[in-house]
């Protein structure tokens, strides 16, 4: 048994557990069902990762891939999900640091689901902001500026801002402190506020 926090999962039918069991005797409707519960979370974490509809849904296809060649070295010390998150994690960011060293950033998509994060609304609820740009521009600048944060504090926004998990879990699937996660937070936050700066009276 693990200890793992829980984070919000559709708890129908068979357990992860389970599914895994017999995932891990080749059957192939069990991890597709483990797929399905999962997929929407992983993608939400990668594309908030990348930016990019195009690699998000490529990275999200290779996770799968990689977790169920895994499958028989899962050792249920921890839940699927977090396991999971761990692989994706590490895809997410040895992609990022790839393609850093190749071509550069260039991200010009914004990620809707940013408009969901805490960061996000603090910014967005100041008067001040919409007077001196359009919402569109502002998103764009905030979208940016999350982007230059490094994987670990983007990591950290997405995963708590934006699909709203507990401390307990990200420091689970960062395997890291769950003092090291708010760490990670508030510094993730005081630098978008240096570089918001300006649109903020």
């Amino acid at each position: 048994m693990n200890n793992d926090p829980k984070i919000e999962l559709n708890s129908e039918g068979p357990d992860d557990l389970d599914l895994v069991r017999l995932a891990c005797k080749q059957d192939s409707s069990a991890y597709e069902e483990l797929v399905r519960r999962y997929h929407g979370k992983i993608y939400g974490l990668v594309y908030g990762m990348v930016s990019n509809r195009e690699d998000a849904e490529d990275l999200v296809q290779e996770i799968f891939v990689k977790a169920w060649k895994a499958l028989p070295r899962f050792r249920e010390q921890s839940s699927f999900y977090t396991w999971l998150y761990r692989i994706a994690l590490n895809c997410t960011i040895n992609f990022r640091k790839k393609r850093r060293r190749r071509q550069g950033m260039n991200f010009d998509e914004f990620d809707p689901d940013i408009k969901q994060a805490e960061s996000y609304k603090e910014f967005s609820s100041k008067g001040s902001v919409l007077r001196k740009v359009s919402l569109s521009e502002f998103q764009e600048k905030m979208n940016g500026s999350l982007l230059r944060l490094s994987e670990k504090h983007r990591a950290a926004v997405i995963m708590h801002d934006v699909q709203g998990m507990p401390h307990a879990a990200i420091a689970k699937i960062m395997r890291c402190s769950e003092g090291t996660v708010r760490s990670r937070l508030f510094y993730a936050r005081r630098q978008l506020q240096v570089e918001l700066a300006e649109f903020v009276k």
